[in-house]
């Protein structure tokens, strides 16, 4: 059995289902708003007054709703939809249908208040405390509400600049809650609900899906997937500055559909830590007796793992990702990494198949000493006449992929200099945003097609 055969057991979905998946999204939205319009929600928008006002203030909660129902799917590692799309490109869909959710919520809750307000002939301050205390499920609401808008707001990128790994994947936690809190009043007081039977079936539906999902996909299957394999640390090995390899041994593992470049959310069974997961690509082609992550040290999460004894037991959930050998269009190969960003390039420049000449890996590092792996890379690239190119060197002030120390070149006349023939190339690309933006940038000046370009943000 060798390290080819468990690559050849992974099929990439047909463009259908991508096309189908987008299709029921959107659907799904069309459907929450001919529901609305079938409970008269159109007619009392006409009426006008206190009446529109508060049918405004329903669909905006509807959609708000379904956007946060979408949201769960997006992130239910549903394995058809995750090939289809990858997990970074997911993430951020998640990440637009939550700031939407988010203004939805506000106006739904603005527009509701005001409404009620003007047909009871009350104060905005006192109908505020009217829903939350007289209406059944309203306390749940405004307490899932709370934890939904927190969530929201420690997703902005500056306030996760500011927050470890650790503490922003323990708080995300708390919007499932939020859902679940919020549920209770749409049963209980949701006019669609009390009133429409096509409502009640449709939105009964959808968090039976969700929830199923979440407890399939995020719980069951990697649960029998880590009882199957009974994946363990067989070693740790420090390989550069703050980096370091973890070397799993486990069984059964050529049936673990896996290939080079993707990555698992791996949990270590440590005394402390253990509920978090970690997305970490595959440093090296899986193989039927071994796994290797390669972890840069960084966290407290990090820091337990490198501590890790031989015979710690591992959980996993995957493997996710779509930067593999699948995606790939043309028969030469361009490889760009930058930090950790090697992990899933080496694994790829072992197993992607070429003949000598058509590959080139870019390697990007402040200083010489942070380039890990080295001495595996320049073995492979002797062994199948790949070229490796080290770029170390502190970075610019302008945006740039290179290091400051080739400043005199552009980006665009670097990727020419490396591969001639970029433009003709399938480039697969893996680094942090910044970096990873300076590189987009480049390879659309050299005039590389799209659909030739694979990368995978290294980022949360």
């Amino acid at each position: 059995m060798t390290g080819k055969r468990i690559e050849a057991r992974h099929r990439e979905p047909s463009q259908w289902w991508a096309d189908a998946a987008g299709a029921l999204a959107i659907g799904s939205l069309v459907v929450v708003v001919a529901l609305w319009l079938h409970g008269a929600g159109l007619q009392a928008v006409l009426h006008g007054g206190s009446d529109a006002v508060t049918s405004v203030g329903r669909v905006t909660g509807l959609v708000a709703a379904d956007l946060l129902l979408l949201q769960v799917l997006l992130m239910a590692r549903l394995p058809w939809v995750e090939r289809c799309f990858g997990q970074d490109r997911l993430v951020r869909w998640h990440r637009g249908a939550g700031l939407w959710s988010f203004w939805l919520i506000l106006a739904h809750v603005g527009l509701i208040t005001v409404g009620y307000a003007g047909s009871a002939h009350t104060g905005v301050i006192g109908q505020v405390w009217t829903l939350t205390v007289d209406y059944p499920g309203m306390l749940l609401a405004v307490a899932g509400t709370m934890l939904l808008l927190a969530v929201v707001g420690l997703s902005i990128r500056a306030a996760r600049r500011r927050l470890r790994y650790e503490s922003w994947h323990l708080l995300h936690l708390y919007a499932y809650l939020g859902i679940g809190l919020a549920l209770p009043h749409q049963l209980w007081t949701g006019a669609e609900f009390t009133g429409s039977a096509a409502a009640r079936t449709y939105w009964w539906a959808a968090y039976g899906i969700c929830a199923g999902s979440l407890v399939v996909f995020r719980i069951c299957l990697p649960l029998w997937r880590s009882w199957r394999h009974r994946l363990r640390v067989s070693q740790v090995v420090w390989e550069a500055p703050g980096v370091f390899s973890v070397y799993l041994s486990g069984r059964d593992l050529h049936r673990l559909t896996v290939r080079a470049g993707q990555f698992f959310h791996w949990r270590f069974l440590t005394s402390a830590g253990w509920t978090r997961a970690h997305p970490y690509s595959l440093s090296a082609m899986p193989r039927p007796d071994e796994l290797r992550i390669t972890v840069r040290a960084a966290g407290d999460d990090a820091d337990r793992i490198a501590r890790a004894r031989p015979g710690t037991r591992v959980l996993i959930e995957g493997p996710y990702g779509r930067l593999t050998g699948t995606v790939r269009n043309r028969r030469g190969i361009l490889l760009l990494a930058a930090g950790i960003g090697i992990t899933p390039m080496r694994a790829l420049l072992e197993a992607l198949p070429y003949r000598p000449g058509e590959a080139a890996l870019a390697y990007r590092a402040n200083t010489f000493e942070d380039f890990a792996l080295r001495a595996e890379l320049d073995a492979i690239a002797r062994r199948r006449g790949a070229a490796v190119h080290y770029l170390d060197g502190p970075p610019p002030r302008h945006l740039s992929w290179l290091p400051v120390s080739l400043a005199y070149l552009s980006d665009r006349e670097m990727l020419h200099r490396i591969a001639p023939d970029v433009s003709r190339r399938d480039v697969y690309v893996c680094g942090p945003p910044p970096w990873m933006r300076a590189i987009r940038l480049a390879l659309a000046e050299a005039r590389v097609p799209a659909d030739q370009i694979h990368s995978e943000d290294f980022g949360w």
